[in-house]
């Protein structure tokens, strides 16, 4: 028997303030998306935007359904426009912004399983990290370096050949 050790690290931000000025202007926009959120079921909301190596910036929200498994997270909805408009460039940095309608969010919310996975594919095909950015509605930021410091075990097309 062998044990393996999985390190993560991770850089927290006290405010939105101490970022750096692009990706402050990036929660900025991620905090614009999650307030136009279609959340009218779990009334969490969820806002991402991330940048492309061209400057644009693509952004989603999350997209309830009454058939709850229809619905899409934020995340998702991003990297799958930035994956359809621009499927040649490169994603740098995501933010991503979360807030329930019914209790404060003061903790940053990272992105769940399916969307780690779905970044981890992008991520993948481009060769290059994408930076990630979470919190709540207010406090502390934090910011992984890339999709494997959340998800250090990846699942990839690796695996089905």
């Amino acid at each position: 028997m062998n044990k393996i050790e999985i390190k993560s690290v991770l850089t927290v931000y006290e405010d939105v303030s101490e970022l750096p000025e692009d990706i402050q202007q990036l929660m900025n926009i991620a905090v614009n998306a999650r307030k136009k959120a279609y959340a009218p079921y779990s009334k969490f909301r969820v806002g991402a935007a991330l940048s492309l190596e061209n400057g644009e910036v693509v952004i989603g929200n999350n997209q309830e359904n009454a058939s709850y498994p229809s619905g899409l997270c934020a995340e998702r909805v991003a990297i799958y426009q930035a994956g359809a408009k621009y499927p040649d460039l490169k994603i740098k940095s995501l933010a991503i912004s979360a807030s329930s309608d019914i209790k404060e969010t003061l903790t940053p919310i990272p992105p769940c399983g399916a969307c780690r996975q779905s970044i981890s594919e992008y991520e993948i095909k481009q060769g290059e990290p994408i930076s990630i950015y979470f919190m709540g509605k207010t406090g502390r930021i934090i910011k992984a370096d890339s999709l494997k410091d959340l998800l250090p075990l990846t699942f990839d097309k690796d695996q089905l050949i």
